[in-house]
């Protein structure tokens, strides 16, 4: 762990516990994101808690007890404007729709993530997100090449149960009540655009935004996986 402090943080709401894990990818180098990371001249300040280098090696950049800021407009589970209740890991990668992530990488992910959820015991499986969960069509990140399944293997975050019959409802209502937002008119977020974020977590080799039979299954799978875990 090396420290490396950005000035670009708040205060907590004493009310409200910690309750998500928003992970991210910089889509610059290393020593690109933490200077704008820990840069307090721009106009629209930014942080996160954590960067995690393609070494292994992670950067704590706020306390887990202040807030940074890094999920912008967000949604999730029925409440909006995420910061001030996450904790925010930016992983360098390039771009996580060309690039994959080294092993070591993912390996001191985990880690990272085991320690974050024993300290916050609010963050459950479900609340384990990627930006572009909380933020569809905004943000894309952490990208199709991230392993969601080898964390949700790990104990971080979730993985729909294999083999489901195909979801017989309405489709919005479902990834709602797993926690995706609503469309949102003010960043033009389609209900397209949420189908394509919850595709590019599960099922990354097609994303479209069509919510076909194997989509379905898929969120079938998902909800299952709440029934047995928040």
């Amino acid at each position: 762990m090396i420290d490396h402090p950005s000035p670009n943080h708040a205060p907590r709401p004493p009310d409200r516990p910690v309750d998500l894990l928003v992970l991210h990818y910089t889509e610059l180098p290393l020593r690109e994101s933490l200077a704008i990371l820990t840069d307090a001249t721009r106009a629209h300040r930014v942080s996160a808690h954590y960067v995690l280098a393609e070494d292994g090696g992670v950067y704590r950049l706020v306390d887990e007890r202040r807030t940074a800021w890094h999920a912008g407009r967000s949604h999730w589970r029925g409440h909006d404007a995420l910061n001030t209740t996450s904790i925010g890991i930016e992983i360098v990668n390039l771009h996580g729709d060309r690039h994959d992530y080294p092993d070591r990488q993912i390996d001191a992910l985990i880690v990272l993530c085991h320690g974050i959820l024993a300290r916050h015991p609010g963050i459950v499986a479900r609340n384990v997100v990627g930006h572009s969960d909380i933020a569809p069509r905004r943000k894309i990140d952490p990208g199709v090449r991230f392993p969601w399944r080898r964390l949700a293997e790990a104990g971080v975050g979730l993985w729909p149960t294999a083999d489901r019959p195909a979801f017989d409802g309405e489709v919005g209502a479902a990834l709602r009540r797993f926690g995706y937002p609503p469309p949102d008119p003010v960043t033009g977020a389609t209900e397209a655009d949420v189908v394509a974020a919850f595709q590019r977590r599960f099922r990354p080799l097609q994303v479209d935004g069509v919510d076909d039979r194997e989509t379905r299954a898929l969120i079938a799978g998902l909800l299952d996986r709440v029934e047995h875990r928040a």
